[in-house]
């Protein structure tokens, strides 16, 4: 299952949704410093209820620590500015979907430093800034999930 990138992640509820997300998908979720809250912040636990001991959950300091520590994942960046329809990609079980601060999106040069077809945007209205970050995480994780033929869910029963 490929793994979520929050990059310096602001808004406590987003990343608590995100960690109940990880939890049903089976998805890691990398937190890159600086966070704009505290893990034990109380929006965050209350966001993600009783999941956070079902997710998988590290936090890195460095957007290039994480690089080191998985050198052979494929970076996936998701943005307003991406190039690539985010369901025309074919997803890997070692891609890394990657997504920016809430306020500002992953800043250009880091975009630029991936080529065109790992720039991904999700489809939306004309003049609408942007889906919220927990929203757009889910649509990405799901489209992913579904093309790996959703690997360990369980059946409704």
């Amino acid at each position: 299952m490929p793994g979520i990138v929050l990059y310096q992640p602001e808004i406590p509820p987003n990343t608590g949704n995100i960690i109940r997300l990880c939890a049903n998908s089976g998805a890691q979720l990398h937190l890159v410093r600086p966070l704009g809250f505290s893990l034990d912040h109380a929006q965050l636990r209350r966001a993600g209820l009783d999941y956070h001991e079902y997710a998988r959950l590290r936090v890195h300091d460095s957007l290039e620590a994480l690089r080191a520590e998985l050198p052979a994942s494929r970076w996936l960046a998701f943005s307003t500015r991406g190039r690539t329809r985010y369901d025309a990609v074919q997803y890997r079980e070692d891609d890394l979907l990657l997504f920016g601060p809430e306020t500002r999106g992953l800043p250009d040069a880091l975009l630029d430093a991936l080529p065109p077809d790992q720039r991904l945007f999700l489809p939306q209205r004309p003049g609408i800034r942007s889906l919220n970050l927990s929203n757009a995480a889910a649509v990405a994780v799901y489209e992913a999930w579904r093309q790996l033929g959703y690997a360990g869910s369980a059946q409704p029963g």
